[in-house]
C-alpha cells in the first residue's frame, strides 16, 4: 500500500481522536489534513506510520488547545504529586459521559490530552510521553491527575435516564466518538426487531467501540420521545417516524439499543423536550 493508502487507511482512527481531544470533529479534521501535510513533507524514515501519525496528530490537537488556553506550568519530567490511583485506569463515574464537554474544559491542555489518549481511547503511556515530550512516568501523573480532576467536577449521583439519551444524541451528531465511549457500557448492544432489520438496520453489534463507531456522526434526524414511558429516540422521515432507538441506560451509561420498526409501536411515540414525559 503506498503511503497515501496509508494515511487514509489511518485517517477514520486519527479523526476520533483529533475530535476527542478538541472535542470538535471539524478543528480535529483540520488537525489531520496538518498531519498529512507534515507526512508528505518529511524526509525522516519512519519506522511506525501509526504511530508517528498518533504524535504528529495530537502535538498539532495540544499545540491548538495551547492557543485557546496557554498551559499555567509547562511540566517537566516531574509533574508534582498526584493522588493515588489504586485503578490506574479509566475513570469509572457513571456521569462521566454526561459531563465530558464541561470536564474537559477543566483540565489543562496536558492533562487533557493525557486523559483523553489514555482513559478513552487506551493509548499506552509510552505513546503519551512522546506526544507530551515527557517521561512515561511524567504523564501517568498527569493521567491520574486529571482523572482526579474528572471525579471531583463529575456529580456523585447518576444523571437522570433522559440526561444519557440526549447527551448520546449531542454526541452521535456532533461525532464526538469520545463522548459516545464514555457514554456507553463496556459490553454495549445494538439489536433490532425483524421490521427494523428488513429496514436496513443490523441485526446485532456488540461492544463499546463497534456501537459509538455506528453512532459517530449519525443520528442527525433523530429526535427524542417516549416509549412506554422511558425516554428514547426516533429517526423521523417528513414528520414520520420511521425506526425507534430504545435505549436501555443503567447507572449513567447506556447498556443496549434497540431499533424497533413495528408500525404499532411508531404509532405510540410522544415526541419529548428534555426532561418533559421522561
Amino acid at each position: 500500500m503506498d503511503l497515501t493508502g496509508q494515511f487514509e487507511a489511518e485517517r477514520p482512527r486519527l479523526v476520533r481522536i483529533a475530535a476527542g481531544v478538541l472535542d470538535d470533529r471539524a478543528e480535529g479534521e483540520d488537525m489531520v489534513q496538518q498531519a498529512w501535510l507534515r507526512l508528505h513533507g518529511t524526509t525522516a524514515v519512519i519506522g511506525n506510520l501509526p504511530a508517528w501519525l498518533t504524535v504528529v496528530t495530537t502535538r498539532l490537537c495540544l499545540d491548538r488547545l495551547r492557543a485557546r488556553v496557554p498551559e499555567p506550568v509547562e511540566p517537566g519530567v516531574d509533574v508534582g504529586p498526584s493522588s493515588p490511583d489504586p485503578a490506574d485506569g479509566v475513570v469509572r463515574a457513571a456521569a462521566v459521559g454526561v459531563a465530558l464537554r464541561i470536564v474537559l474544559d477543566r483540565l489543562t491542555p496536558t492533562e487533557r490530552v493525557a486523559f483523553v489518549l489514555h482513559d478513552t481511547f487506551g493509548v499506552e503511556f509510552r505513546t503519551v510521553a512522546a506526544v507530551l515530550d515527557v517521561s512515561a512516568d511524567a504523564a501517568r501523573k498527569l493521567a491520574s491527575r486529571a482523572r482526579s480532576k474528572v471525579a471531583v467536577a463529575v456529580p456523585a449521583e447518576a444523571p437522570a435516564d433522559w440526561e444519557v439519551v440526549d447527551a448520546f444524541l449531542e454526541a452521535s451528531r456532533g461525532g464526538s466518538f469520545a463522548r459516545l465511549l464514555h457514554l456507553l457500557a463496556p459490553d454495549a448492544v445494538v439489536r433490532a426487531d425483524t421490521a427494523a432489520i428488513a429496514a436496513g438496520t443490523p441485526e446485532l453489534l456488540s461492544g463499546r467501540e463497534a456501537v459509538a463507531s455506528m453512532f459517530d456522526g449519525a443520528a442527525k434526524a433523530a429526535l427524542p420521545v417516549v416509549v412506554d414511558g422511558r425516554p428514547g429516540a426516533a429517526w423521523y422521515h417528513r414528520g414520520e417516524a420511521r425506526v425507534l432507538f430504545d435505549f436501555t441506560v443503567a447507572d449513567g451509561l447506556v447498556h443496549a439499543i434497540t431499533f424497533r420498526a413495528e408500525p404499532q409501536v411508531l404509532a405510540s411515540l410522544v415526541r419529548r423536550t428534555g426532561a418533559e414525559k421522561k
